[in-house]
């Protein structure tokens, strides 16, 4: 049984391996927006972002269906849905031209960012229902690091496709062989049979605490919508630069740094490498604190993003951004659970997960419209930062509530035991 755990966990990896060329984006944006005679369609950066954009809203918008699909329909048949949108998207794709931009719009951004959606909501629930409690970070770590790791193979290889074959050619290869792949790996997602029990060493949190809220009792909770601004200022700041690296790379260095995909896996890389080491950090100084630190750190990268021209400065940028981000992905999940209990976990961060929604519409659009406007990404940079900024604060305004509650708890108790 174990074995089997193990398997789906796998399996769920490889599955957001495929799911993840989301994060790739910016290498097809990069070459849209070249002019034709250089191989690509002419489009401004704004109409390059929009299949991304809106590939971004499906995704957010299909996560709390997603999770009630797979409740119902189990997570095989979910997760197969999924990488098959996600392989007909990318066909769809394809058939765009300089003049004609809805297939790309359609088939990128409504098909194959519902087939994320789908995919990503069925991988990792059935991978934790194999494992006992005291292990569900590891396991949520591993399925989720497969999303953001993926434009590590993805990046380069789309560049190789784009350079010798085309826009067209590029989307097509790659709609076939993620549709295989990505449903030859649901295949294997599956949860434990029926009477399947893991042995439970360790007690959560929120089940000591007695804490299992539905999704009404969530939203009128001040904490739900403090959280979500967070959440959407954070991936406001993160999802805007993932989604414009490769262009700011050749704007910003005047177009003598050629390798904008490289700094696209790195954030990559830094973005799995968040998801990991920001949870375990979270587990020994706290989660408010741990967003705290990572807002701070990226609204300083944010104010002096404008300023790097160089390979050095964006391997800098890219490292900060990408950790930052990979982090909240942990972060905000792993938060849901401690406010608000794992009975209802699904539908409670769908539900807090339409702010990463939000901030993924509105952070490419906004960079690439101030970019087409000025000519610089500095602007969209600086309202970047003051977001991530506004996340710090009110992360440590979170911090401060959540220690008065526990010391007016501990005073209440000892205060009880006295009179008794």
């Amino acid at each position: 049984m174990n074995r089997r755990g193990w398997l789906v966990t796998l399996a769920g990896m490889g599955l957001n391996l495929a799911l993840g060329i989301l994060y790739a984006w910016s290498i097809f944006a990069k070459q849209l927006a070249e002019p034709v005679a250089r191989g690509g369609f002419g489009w401004t950066k704004t109409e390059a972002t929009l299949p991304y954009t809106i590939a971004i809203a499906c995704f957010a918008a299909m996560m709390v269906p997603a999770g009630r699909l797979q409740d119902r329909l189990g997570p095989r048949l979910v997760a197969t849905m999924g990488g098959v949108l996600t392989g007909l998207g990318l066909c769809v794709a394809s058939f765009a031209t300089p003049a004609l931009h809805w297939p790309a719009v359609a088939g990128f951004g409504l098909l194959a960012g519902t087939g994320f959606g789908l995919g990503y909501a069925a991988a990792t629930p059935a991978a934790v229902k194999w494992f006992p409690p005291e292990k569900k970070g590891l396991i949520t770590g591993l399925v989720v690091a497969g999303f953001g790791i993926a434009p590590v193979y993805i990046a380069p290889l789309s560049k190789h496709l784009l350079a010798t074959l085309g826009v067209s050619t590029a989307f097509r290869i790659l709609g076939v062989a993620f549709l295989v792949v990505a449903t030859a790996f649901s295949q294997l997602i599956r949860n434990p049979p029926a009477g399947h029990v893991v042995p439970k060493k360790v007690a959560s949190a929120a089940s000591r605490a007695g804490v299992d809220l539905t999704w009404r009792d969530v939203v009128r909770t001040p904490a739900f919508w403090m959280l979500w601004l967070q959440y959407a200022c954070a991936a406001t700041a993160g999802l805007m630069i993932i989604g414009h690296m490769a262009k700011i790379v050749a704007v910003q260095s005047g177009g003598t740094i050629q390798i904008g995909f490289v700094f696209v896996a790195l954030l990559a890389v830094f973005n799995a490498g968040g998801r990991v080491i920001a949870g375990i950090i979270s587990d020994y100084i706290g989660r408010s604190v741990t967003i705290a630190l990572v807002c701070v750190t990226q609204a300083l990268v944010m104010f002096f993003f404008s300023g790097f021209s160089t390979i050095a400065g964006f391997v800098l940028g890219a490292a900060v951004v990408g950790f930052s981000y990979g982090a909240c992905l942990a972060l905000f999940p792993a938060t849901a659970a401690d406010y608000w209990g794992t009975k209802n976990m699904g539908v409670n961060y769908g539900i807090l997960f339409t702010a990463w929604g939000v901030g993924g519409v509105v952070g490419p659009t906004l960079a690439g419209r101030i970019a087409d406007q000025t000519g610089s990404y500095a602007g969209a940079y600086n309202i970047a930062g003051v977001l991530v900024s506004c996340a710090f604060v009110l992360a440590m305004l979170s911090y401060i509530q959540v220690s008065v509650n526990v010391d007016e708890r501990e005073l209440t108790i000892r205060l009880g035991k006295r009179a008794a």
